[in-house]
């Protein structure tokens, strides 16, 4: 009778084991896509607004990123109908919170710092407006390296752990420390620094989507 419960117990834990490592293939497979979708949109995003930026001077067009939630979210369901949804799971359902809460936090932040920014810029001297300047390409990096890598750790995904730390928080020492800005002021004189840095912040989007969008996207759907 003892033994006969000991066999009951093993293989109920050993179902349950099954049942969360096809829960986590299931999700890991859902999540791959949809951040290889939001990857590419994002950089497609970034390099349209850095060509229109680049080749009108107006910085009017940055305000074309406050679409890009709904642009990811139309396109993910479209390329996603007819398709079975992923299975309800606790894995599913922590992922799903995770980034429910970055999308809730990153754009928050950003329309905060925009209004901020366009108030300041109003109301007071260059000078001034220079040193207060909120800046949230830098922060909203960091919060989204620190969503990919935890969906990393959840999905026990070693890609996805190490491009969200690397494009999260490489990505926010490389802005906070004004690498771009030191190396375009070396390189060109005023006149094309002027110019060119309307196209460098797309094409930084860009590679840094890539690195913590696409690429871990991509890697998570060879897994499968």
């Amino acid at each position: 009778m003892e033994e006969n419960m000991n066999l009951t117990a093993e293989r109920s834990l050993e179902i349950i084991t099954k049942q969360i490592a096809q829960s986590r293939k299931d999700v890991s497979k859902d999540v791959g896509q949809s951040l290889f979708i939001a990857g590419v949109c994002t950089m497609g995003m970034a390099i349209l607004i850095g060509l229109c930026t680049f080749i009108t001077g107006n910085s009017a067009f940055y305000l074309l990123y406050f679409t890009l939630p709904f642009v990811i979210w139309g396109i993910t369901l479209y390329l996603k109908r007819g398709q079975a949804p992923a299975p309800s799971s606790l894995i599913g359902t922590i992922v799903s919170k995770t980034w429910i809460t970055f999308g809730i936090f990153a754009l928050s932040f950003f329309i905060f710092a925009n209004l901020y920014d366009m108030f300041m810029a109003r109301t007071e001297s260059i000078e001034v407006y220079s040193r207060l300047v909120i800046k949230p390409f830098r922060t909203i990096l960091l919060l989204m390296g620190m969503c990919i890598t935890i969906t990393g750790y959840i999905l026990k995904s070693r890609w996805l752990v190490w491009c969200g730390i690397i494009g999260g928080l490489g990505g926010f020492i490389w802005e906070s420390f004004y690498v771009t800005d030191t190396l375009l002021a070396r390189t060109f004189d005023l006149t094309s620094y002027n110019h060119i840095q309307h196209l460098v912040p797309g094409i930084m989007i860009a590679v840094l989507a890539f690195v913590g969008l696409t690429l871990p996207g991509m890697m998570l759907k060879k897994q499968q």
